[in-house]
């Protein structure tokens, strides 16, 4: 069955390690387009750190979606306007926060627009993601966020090794009422547990009219998974971790080889 909409998620996956697109890469994604193929970005970033992207890669018309914040946020790529939002609320946040200083993590908190941190010993990693997605860093303290809300995610970051240890730590309860899910090796995401990526591009599948089998897939990470077990073609970058190519259907070449051209040129154009 040809594929209607494919499924990107961004770093590791469509960006190189430089945080830029090769020429390669632009090229296959508009050869899709251009054949009538809702192409979508896919992204644990907020619309601040995705909007450069989708002007560079012309998908940004009023006909096209980003998924962002991990799935708990589906936008209009034009101008970031919500079609499907599923945050966490304040309570979340108390509970959550707190579980936080508990298990020993660093934590940090995204609206729609704004990245909250409680943490006088900021953690470089949450500095780091500011700076990447060009989103706002704001502290508050964990009392006064009520302000603040709703959440889109909530993550606990730290050093790999520190965040490892935080997170055997996590009773299984949280796991039970939250979705969890390692973005990079020093990001937890904490999400609604009815968010992720899969939940989000199946949204926007049946606002197309568009079957599981015609969407394909393309992630590295373990928040790619969802998308990767609902798409037809579920696609793993050969720079994944192994539980996401374990998954896939097909493990396709590195970031740094172009691997979403690759990708492309295999189930799209042959």
């Amino acid at each position: 069955m040809a594929i209607k909409l494919i499924a990107l998620d961004m770093d590791g996956t469509t960006l190189l390690p430089d945080h830029t697109i090769s020429p390669a890469v632009k090229k296959a994604i508009a050869a899709a387009r251009k054949q009538g193929i809702y192409v979508v970005l896919c992204t644990g970033r907020p619309y601040a750190g995705v909007g450069s992207y989708l002007r560079e890669l012309e998908m940004d018309n009023s006909e096209d979606y980003c998924v962002t914040y991990n799935g708990a946020l589906v936008q209009k790529a034009s101008d970031g306007s919500a079609v499907i939002q599923t945050p966490l609320n304040q309570d979340d946040y108390v509970y959550l926060e707190a579980l936080s200083r508990d298990v020993g993590a660093h934590f940090q908190a995204l609206s729609r627009h704004t990245l909250f941190t409680a943490n006088r010993d900021i953690s470089r990693y949450t500095v780091k993601e500011s700076m990447v997605t060009t989103i706002p860093l704001v502290f508050c303290e964990a009392e006064n966020m009520a302000q603040n809300g709703p959440f889109l995610k909530v993550m606990m970051i730290d050093e790999p090794e520190v965040l490892d240890a935080a997170i055997a730590k996590i009773p299984a309860e949280v796991f039970e009422r939250y979705n969890l899910v390692k973005s990079s090796e020093y990001f937890l995401e904490i999400l609604n547990k009815r968010v992720n990526k899969g939940t989000a591009i199946q949204g926007i599948a049946e606002k197309l009219g568009i079957k599981s089998e015609e969407v394909m897939a393309i992630g590295d990470h373990e928040n790619d998974i969802a998308m990767i077990e609902y798409a037809g073609i579920g696609v793993a970058m050969g720079n994944g971790i192994e539980k996401t190519k374990a998954v896939s259907n097909f493990i396709t070449k590195s970031n740094l080889e172009d691997g979403v051209a690759y990708a492309i040129e295999k189930f799209v154009f042959n």
